[in-house]
C-alpha cells in the first residue's frame, strides 16, 4: 500500500540551499495503461514494472523487476510521453520521513513536485509541510504522472 502527499513547488526559489546535496535517482517512467495504471520504470540501472490500483491518497503498488532487455522491449509500447526526472531524497528531520523531490526535464522541464510517503492515513492527514511546499495536489489527481504522460499540461 502507498500512503503519500504530492505539492506543486511553485517558487524553486524556496528550495532548501543544499538539496543538491542529497542522495538522488534518475528515472525514466511510461505507462502501458492508465486504467488500471500499469508503469514501467528505469531508475538509473533497474528496471520495474508496476501496478498502481485506485486511490489518490492511498492506493495498492506492486512492483515486478523487469531486465533491461525488457524495458526496452516494452517501452515503445507504452502510449504518451515518458517521463524523465531526478528524484533526490531530503530526510525530514524531526518527523523520520523522507521528502522524494522530482525535477523534471524534458516535456515538463521546470515542472517541481515533492511527494511524502506514510506509514498510515493518519500520519498523511496530520502532516504539517515544510513552508517551502506549495499548493497541496494530492487529491486533485492533476499532478499523477499517469496523467501527466497523457497530456502536457503547460
Amino acid at each position: 500500500m502507498e500512503i503519500e502527499r504530492k505539492y506543486l513547488i511553485e517558487d524553486p526559489g524556496k528550495l532548501p540551499e543544499n538539496y543538491q546535496d542529497f542522495p538522488f535517482h534518475e528515472i525514466e517512467q511510461a505507462y502501458l495503461c492508465t486504467n488500471p495504471v500499469v508503469r514501467l520504470r528505469k531508475e538509473d540501472d533497474t528496471y520495474y514494472l508496476t501496478y498502481k490500483g485506485k486511490g489518490l491518497l492511498a492506493r495498492e503498488e506492486v512492483n515486478l523487476p523487469l531486465t533491461k532487455e525488457a524495458y526496452e522491449h516494452l517501452l515503445p509500447k507504452a502510449d504518451g510521453i515518458v517521463l524523465r526526472k531526478k528524484r533526490i531524497y531530503i530526510p525530514l528531520i524531526p518527523d523520520d520521513l523522507t521528502i522524494e523531490l522530482d525535477i523534471f526535464s524534458g516535456e515538463y522541464q521546470g515542472l517541481i513536485l515533492a511527494e511524502v510517503e506514510f506509514s498510515s492515513i493518519e500520519s498523511a492527514e496530520c502532516f504539517t509541510p515544510p513552508e517551502w511546499f506549495g499548493r497541496d495536489v494530492t487529491f486533485s489527481g492533476e499532478y499523477q504522472n499517469s496523467r501527466l504522460s497523457a497530456i502536457k499540461t503547460n
